[in-house]
C-alpha cells in the first residue's frame, strides 16, 4: 500500500492511498482520501499529529479498513492534490553514517578538500540525529542558509532510502526488526561540509526532503534490493542499489533501538551512497527509488 499525506482545501493534512499508473509511476496515478475511515477523530494540527502516529503503530490492524475505503471511495487524479512529506512530526530523525563502502572511500577526498584533514572516526558506521523540523515534502525547495553560503562552505546532496517506523520499541531483536517497520520512502540528507557537528550540518530547515509517499513493507520488501538514482539537469549524480548497504535495514533498526526507543512514525535515513557532491541555487534535483517512487526538489 502507498500511503500519502496531502493538503485539503483548508490546508490540513489528509491521509490518502495512492494507486500508481500502469508502469508504477505517478503518471496516471490516483489517490483516495481515506481519512474518514480512521477510527479516531482527525486532529488537523501537524504538531500534535497523534492520529498519524497511531496509524503507524496500528497499521496492520487498520489495513482491512483502509482497503475497504479505497475500494468504495472516489479516486481523484494525483495531479489534483498537493503532496506533503509522507510523515508528520516524528519524534526524531535517526540517520546512518558511513554505510556504503564506496562512499566511505570517497569521503577521504571530500574531507581533505573541505576540512583539510580526514576525520577517521567519521569513516565508521554509526547513527546520529537530525532535527525533525528539517523535513519538507516533494516539490519543496531546499534553501541554502545565508551564513553557510557567506562562509563558502559546500552543501552536498545525499540521496537515501528512508525507513518509517511502525510499531516502535527498544532493544528490538534483529530477527524481528522488520516487524517494526511501517515502510519506506525516498529522502535527501542535505549536508553542509564544515567542521561543525553532524547534527548541526544536517538540520537546517528544508534539509530533509521526503517523498513522494510511504510504500509499506509488504510491497517494498526489506529494503535490500532497491535502485536509487539522483539526477540534476539530466546528469546522473548518484546511482546505487541498496544491496550495497554495509549495514542493511534490519540491522539499522535493531542497532538504533539498542541506543534509543524508536517511536511510531520515527524516520531513519539509511546512509549516503557514493557520488555526493555540491548543490547550487537554481538547480533541480530529481530522485527515484525503484518500487518506491520519485520526487523533485529545487535549490534556492
Amino acid at each position: 500500500m502507498k500511503l500519502a499525506l496531502f493538503d485539503s482545501a483548508a490546508g490540513m493534512a489528509r491521509l490518502g492511498v495512492v494507486t500508481t499508473g500502469p508502469d508504477g509511476s505517478a503518471e496516471g496515478a490516483s489517490v483516495v482520501d481515506v481519512t474518514g475511515a480512521l477510527p479516531w477523530a482527525h486532529d488537523p494540527d501537524p504538531v500534535t499529529a497523534g492520529w498519524w502516529r497511531a496509524l503507524c503503530r496500528d497499521f496492520e490492524l487498520l489495513r482491512p479498513v483502509l482497503e475497504k475505503a479505497v475500494a468504495e471511495g472516489p479516486a481523484v487524479s494525483l495531479g489534483e492534490v498537493s503532496l506533503r512529506a509522507p510523515v508528520l512530526s516524528p519524534s526524531k530523525i535517526v540517520a546512518a553514517a558511513s554505510n556504503y563502502g564506496e562512499h566511505v572511500a570517497e569521503m577521504h577526498g571530500v574531507q581533505e578538500r573541505t576540512l583539510g584533514r580526514v576525520e577517521a572516526w567519521m569513516m565508521e558506521f554509526d547513527v546520529f540525529l537530525k532535527a525533525p523540523s528539517s523535513i519538507v515534502g516533494p516539490g519543496a525547495a531546499v534553501v541554502l542558509p545565508d551564513e553557510v553560503v557567506a562562509r563558502g562552505f559546500e552543501v552536498h546532496h545525499e540521496s537515501e532510502l528512508v525507513i518509517v517506523i511502525g510499531a516502535g520499541g527498544r532493544d528490538i531483536p534483529l530477527d524481528r526488526a522488520m516487524e517494526h517497520v511501517l515502510g519506506f520512502t525516498a529522502g535527501l540528507d542535505i549536508t553542509v561540509r564544515s567542521p561543525a557537528d553532524r547534527s548541526k550540518r544536517k538540520s537546517y530547515d528544508s534539509f530533509s526532503p521526503l517523498g513522494p509517499w510511504i510504500v509499506t513493507r509488504d510491497e517494498a520488501g526489506d529494503g535490500g534490493d532497491l535502485d536509487i538514482l539522483l539526477t540534476s539537469g539530466g546528469q546522473v549524480r548518484q546511482s546505487v542499489n541498496t544491496a550495497d548497504l554495509l549495514t542493511p535495514v534490519p540491522q539499522i533498526v535493531a542497532y538504533a533501538s539498542s541506543i534509543m526507543t524508536l517511536n511510531p512514525g520515527d524516520v531513519l535515513f539509511t546512509g549516503a551512497p557514493p557520488g555526493v557532491g555540491p548543490i547550487t541555487a537554481g538547480e533541480t534535483l530529481e530522485m527515484t527509488i525503484s518500487r518506491i517512487g520519485a520526487m523533485t526538489v529545487t535549490v534556492t
